[in-house]
């Protein structure tokens, strides 16, 4: 084979792993830095990968989704933490109760990655990491999708009354008109 021939057949090759390169930095360049998760992940690039498989094409890969009809976690779903019962609404959401992730430990890492990683700053300070436990007993009470609306503004409300929860997370996402 020439050289010119063997040039022409590893062009393609090589232009393709420089755009998947390009790609996998740009995906990682939209998520939040492993600095701001707990220690209490056990595998932080699995977490940060479970959320990419079983969230993203939903709630977005940095998870904001607006316009889209579902509620944005960037920068709020860590408000979900302050109190029991809206802390126990993440994990019996049934995308979440029913994945298909089905390790625990491995749900409550890709759920800290979500409400530490995603949620940023918006999770009250002193918030503690969930746990496998937590998830299994959590799980076990899945919500139905005829209830979730009601039940994500009963949480919310009970944020912003309790926690002191912005008023916009009410809507789905910033900039949202009501």
């Amino acid at each position: 084979m020439s050289t010119d021939m063997l040039s022409r057949s590893v062009r393609p090759i090589l232009g393709s792993a420089l755009l998947l390169l390009g790609a996998t930095a740009g995906l990682r360049a939209a998520l939040p830095p492993m600095g701001l998760l707990p220690a209490a992940i056990t595998d932080p690039e699995m977490a940060r990968a479970d959320y990419v498989e079983q969230c993203a094409g939903c709630h977005g890969v940095n998870g904001s989704t607006a316009p889209a009809q579902l509620p944005e976690l960037r920068g709020r779903v860590g408000w979900f933490l302050c109190t029991p019962a809206a802390r126990a609404y993440l994990i019996r959401l049934p995308n979440v109760a029913h994945s298909r992730i089905k390790d625990n430990q491995q749900l409550a890492d890709m759920m800290n990655y979500v409400v530490f990683g995603l949620g940023g700053a918006s999770a009250p300070s002193g918030s503690k990491p969930f746990t496998a436990d937590e998830i299994a007993r959590e799980r076990a009470q899945a919500l139905s999708t005829t209830m979730l609306k009601a039940e994500r503004a009963r949480q919310v409300d009970s944020a912003i009354r309790q926690c002191g929860a912005p008023a916009s997370l009410r809507l789905l996402y910033p900039g949202q008109k009501g």
